[in-house]
């Protein structure tokens, strides 16, 4: 496919972090002729072979769990050792996400054998990788500073190098065991903390002349944290054409009262030392949130309601309550728009009225239009109802005669073929359902001992088994119909 225009977005992995399927979270972002992974969790070597690899202009990483960053060290090792790549790994992400990559990558990268295999040799993470942040820099940082020969003290630095006073900032370390800081802050002189206050616009903590970095193709990549409640130090990502946008929200807790809660309710300190030795103190062993009075800021709350207004978002859900992935039954309390959203990061089992993603499908986004790729065709998205189960894909479409029914308890939807689904379910709609097999659609099989196998050429062949034989027989590819009808319907 020729695209001039547009997003191609291929999910290259999309499903949860202790998922049975494996193919935890990876996507291929290309725009003309330029390529960039967005996590990379999912077997990037297998999907693309050396050769493959050697394309990607640069890799975004979102946050440091496994499920998102698992091939990191091997990406940056490929970079650095295969004898025809002359580039390290372009790293894109924040300072504070490629600051724990540093960290949970020395184990792999720091050390190795001299070329004549006589000595242990240190080896920085620059000479893997080059980093690009797509974040502006905060004003403020963490630091230990050396006051003397092996003497030294943890310091809240302003980007000058200056130490902040401890009325301005402290650090507090917890039960991890990990510095976090706690700013007050100036308009309204609370205690909180910078990194969950602030949203990226705001100069009071961030860089304000920060650019979002433009690709010289002309297009934009920039990081947002507004939307983004995750817990651990995490970014979205925006890519933008300027009239084409698709925004990754990457793991996130999204609800609308939650959020509103969040930066409008005032939390009394339960300060557990006196207020003097409050004062004076620049670092204080305890719990943080004992000190924090807001937990976000009026600025970071229409930051994030004002994300999701254009383009097509490509954001995470959770079939029931999670603390930190989107509850499937609180949808409605998002800011998404249902017609420009898929659903990804998903359980193995799970249906929706949303569009899910799968592993092996792309889109492509054309300002609010949002098309999925088949055979290097775009063809319009059609469906009802969206089903994923032991690695399959199912295209779920109302019919008053449907030999299927989608049913509903608690706002969880479940198929009249699962056996978990509980007697109390309300019927939502009469369906049929079709397996999609790489875009192309067959009526669900009922019967065991048959299932439908892709050929080399393309086409999808029905095989059946008996006690002593298989047969097998070329099926026709229901969508066309399907298109037709659905787009009729609507």
């Amino acid at each position: 496919m020729n695209i001039t225009s547009g997003i191609s977005v291929k999910v290259l992995g999309d499903y949860g972090p202790f998922s049975r399927i494996g193919k935890s979270i990876g996507y291929q972002v290309t725009i003309g002729e330029s390529c960039y992974l967005v996590d990379c969790g999912s077997p990037v070597f297998q999907k693309f072979g050396g050769h493959g690899l050697k394309q990607i202009k640069g890799l975004i990483i979102t946050h440091c769990h496994d499920d998102h960053k698992r091939w990191f060290s091997d990406f940056a090792l490929f970079n650095k050792y295969a004898p025809d790549v002359n580039h390290k790994l372009h790293l894109m992400t924040s300072e504070r996400i490629n600051s724990g990559l540093v960290e949970s990558s020395q184990q792999a990268l720091a050390m190795s054998l001299s070329f004549d295999c006589k000595q242990v040799v240190d080896i920085p993470y620059e000479e893997y990788v080059d980093f690009t942040a797509v974040a502006p820099r905060p004003k403020y940082r963490i630091a230990q500073l050396c006051e003397a020969p092996g003497v030294s003290r943890l310091v809240v630095l302003d980007n000058s190098d200056r130490v902040v006073p401890a009325d301005r900032a402290k650090i507090f370390i917890g039960s991890s065991g990990v510095p976090r800081m706690l700013f007050r802050d100036p308009p309204s002189g609370e205690w909180v903390e910078p990194e969950s206050f602030y949203p990226f616009s705001s100069p009071v903590f961030y860089d304000e002349n920060w650019q979002p970095f433009r690709d010289a193709e002309g297009f934009t990549i920039e990081a947002m944290n507004a939307p983004v409640w995750h817990g651990v130090p995490s970014i979205g990502v925006k890519f933008s054409t300027g009239s084409d946008t698709v925004i990754f929200s990457a793991d996130t807790n999204h609800d609308l009262e939650l959020w509103q809660e969040l930066y409008q309710i005032k939390i009394p300190q339960q300060r557990k030392v006196s207020d003097s030795e409050f004062d004076a103190a620049n670092v204080i062993m305890g719990d943080i949130n004992d000190y924090i009075e807001r937990i976000w800021s009026k600025e970071r709350y229409q930051d994030a309601i004002n994300t999701f207004t254009t383009g097509i978002t490509i954001h995470d859900i959770a079939v029931r309550k999670s603390v930190v992935h989107t509850d499937y039954r609180r949808l409605e309390h998002t800011t998404l728009d249902m017609a420009r959203t898929i659903l990804t990061h998903s359980p193995d089992k799970m249906t929706s009225a949303w569009l899910l993603s799968e592993a092996e499908k792309e889109f492509f986004i054309s300002g609010d239009s949002l098309m999925e790729v088949v055979a290097d065709q775009p063809l319009p998205v059609i469906g009802d109802f969206f089903h994923k189960e032991d690695g399959r894909y199912f295209v779920c479409i109302r019919s008053a005669t449907g030999e299927y029914g989608i049913y509903e308890q608690d706002k969880v939807l479940s198929l009249s073929i699962d056996p978990f689904r509980s007697s109390d379910s309300q019927l939502v709609a009469q369906v049929d359902i079709y397996e999609d097999i790489s875009g192309q659609y067959f009526p669900r099989l009922s019967r065991e001992g048959s299932h439908y196998r892709k050929r080399p050429d393309g086409r999808v062949e029905l095989v059946e088994y008996t006690n002593s034989s298989s047969s097998g027989r070329i099926v026709e590819d229901q969508r066309p119909r399907l298109t037709t009808e659905f787009n009729k319907r609507r």
